[in-house]
């Protein structure tokens, strides 16, 4: 897909993305503190049959779980000489999984979790080279299109922007995780990431993760208002409550998040999907609310 075939899309009406992954595969007996990449490869079935869930709630464009495949991230876990064979076995999986369906494919980017200087000790040109190196084997692999996801700040969204202009001609939709003020967890406000993204080349900015749609109005109105390009929001199916073995439990039913999400429709988003604790029942929701 090129940057001006997603323009057209997005030109057509308002685009439905897919729900969260990982609270989905936990349920599905995923354990914790591992390689989800890792383990999505080794145990195929709950991914294939959440990803037709999906499509067949009404998802335009899917995720590819590629989402923490990148170098620095592999290497907590020892796999960083796998990085291409995890990110090339998820995506042609995914696309067998979806064949026939017309469903787009997103190749996955999130942050390394490392700041980047002054900070941290990451400098932006080794991030480049990091996302540089995934995006070049997502792009080889087939993917139509690019999305770095739950970004904790402008600055290191700009290197997943800047590697995707140098590697590939593909869309790339960029998402923060932004608190309810509009400002990102470690630096930047919703109208910067949308002024500085969009001028770079990203095809969509918007947020994602953090909190849930009821709080998010204002956000997405003051993104709007900054945006040349379409305005994504993905949140969490509400703010979770941890029950007593320690784990999230977000609360919002389908309808209740469908509903707060037309309201970011009218305020101005024009990619819409869930984020942590939704799952296909969300998608689903979401969609007959825009119907």
């Amino acid at each position: 897909m090129t940057r001006e075939e997603f323009a057209s899309l997005a030109a057509k009406g308002t685009i439905i993305l897919d729900g969260a992954v990982g609270s989905n595969l936990y349920q599905a007996g995923m354990p914790r503190g591992i390689c989800t990449e890792e383990w999505i490869l080794e145990h195929p079935e709950p991914i294939q049959k959440l990803q037709r869930e999906y499509v067949k709630a009404g998802t335009n464009i899917l995720y590819a779980p590629t989402f923490a495949a990148n170098r620095v991230t592999l290497k907590g876990f020892c796999l960083a000489d796998r990085l291409e064979e995890l990110n090339r076995g998820i995506v042609q999986m995914t696309k067998e999984n979806l064949a026939g369906t017309g469903v787009l494919i997103a190749g996955d980017l999130t942050t390394t979790g490392q700041l980047l200087e002054p900070r941290g000790n990451m400098s932006y040109e080794k991030l480049l080279d990091v996302y540089r190196e995934q995006i070049q084997v997502l792009a080889e692999a087939g993917v139509d299109l690019l999305v770095a996801e739950t970004m904790l700040n402008v600055d290191e969204t700009m290197a997943a922007v800047d590697a995707a202009m140098e590697v590939c001609d593909l869309p790339i939709m960029c998402t923060l995780s932004l608190n309810a003020d509009g400002t990102a967890i470690y630096g930047g406000t919703a109208v910067e990431a949308v002024e500085t993204l969009q001028a770079m080349g990203a095809s969509a900015v918007g947020l994602n993760c953090s909190v849930g749609p009821d709080q998010l109005v204002a956000v997405v109105r003051s993104m709007k208002e900054a945006a040349q390009v379409p305005i994504i929001a993905k949140p969490n199916a509400g703010v979770p409550v941890i029950n007593e073995k320690g784990e999230a439990v977000y609360q919002m039913t389908p309808e209740t998040f469908a509903g707060h999400m037309v309201e970011l429709v009218k305020a101005g988003a024009g990619i819409v999907g869930g984020c942590c604790g939704t799952s296909p029942a969300y998608i689903q929701a979401l969609k007959r609310a825009l119907e």
